[in-house]
């Protein structure tokens, strides 16, 4: 008998823990929102449409993003998904990686052609996100335009510089140098000679004194030597 209530005992417990674990993964499965592909296309879309208010030098991207989920969500309820909404920064989290893999395909298609790259989204995203560098930088600066900064940059008058003309020199004789000048020479020359004499003056007056020293430390060992066995001979008769 005990080993049969000992069964039905954990039998109950196994019972108990799987409804457990089946409890959580479906919590867990009501709080995840999945990206399927209808969900994708439905992102990709509403994403593009409001490319130009993401394009905005100053905007609130937050609540951006959290326009684009609702719009998503409606979509998908539309169609008959009501188990779980799709939030905010699920949206855009999904959207940098789509970004990223865009701009793979995107490297892809200018090096081989469009034809090699088989992305289902890849034609969509570039019809809006493909624009060239010509585009981008004639949107900035007619955005520019419109703000003060630009009227005031716009409305400046600028004195052109004009480059400095070379001056050719005509073919003839070199002119030769006035005596002024070569004086001058000359007495850069000597000043280079007293410069030198006295550099080389100095490391001759620097070997000497080193030499100078090397002597004395000879001479105070000689007689550090010499007085070492006059102390030792006189130690020896005094203790004897």
């Amino acid at each position: 008998m005990e080993v049969i209530e000992s069964i039905v005992t954990n039998s109950i417990e196994v019972e108990h823990s799987t409804s457990a674990i089946s409890t959580l993964d479906t919590e867990k499965s009501k709080t995840e929102f999945v990206w399927t592909l209808q969900a994708t296309w439905h992102l990709v879309r509403v994403r593009l449409d409001m490319e130009a208010e993401f394009d905005q030098p100053v905007c609130k991207k937050k609540r951006l993003w959290e326009g684009v989920a609702e719009q998503v969500t409606a979509r998908l309820r539309a169609e008959g998904y009501e188990d779980v909404p799709v939030r905010a920064f699920e949206c855009d989290l999904k959207w940098r990686n789509m970004l990223a893999t865009y701009r793979k395909n995107a490297e892809r298609a200018k090096r081989l052609g469009a034809h090699a790259v088989h992305w289902e989204f890849f034609r969509d995203m570039h019809q809006v996100l493909g624009r060239t560098y010509e585009e981008i930088e004639a949107r900035r600066k007619a955005k520019l335009r419109n703000t003060e900064l630009g009227k005031a940059v716009a409305s400046k008058r600028y004195t052109p510089i004009l480059p400095t003309p070379t001056i050719t020199a005509l073919p003839g004789p070199a002119p030769s140098r006035p005596p002024q000048d070569v004086l001058q020479l000359y007495l850069e020359l000597q000043e280079r000679k007293l410069n030198m004499w006295a550099q080389q003056k100095a490391l001759e007056e620097r070997k000497i004194e080193a030499i100078n020293n090397l002597a004395r430390a000879i001479s105070s060992l000689a007689q550090d030597a010499a007085t070492t066995p006059k102390n030792t001979a006189l130690s020896h008769s005094l203790a004897s």
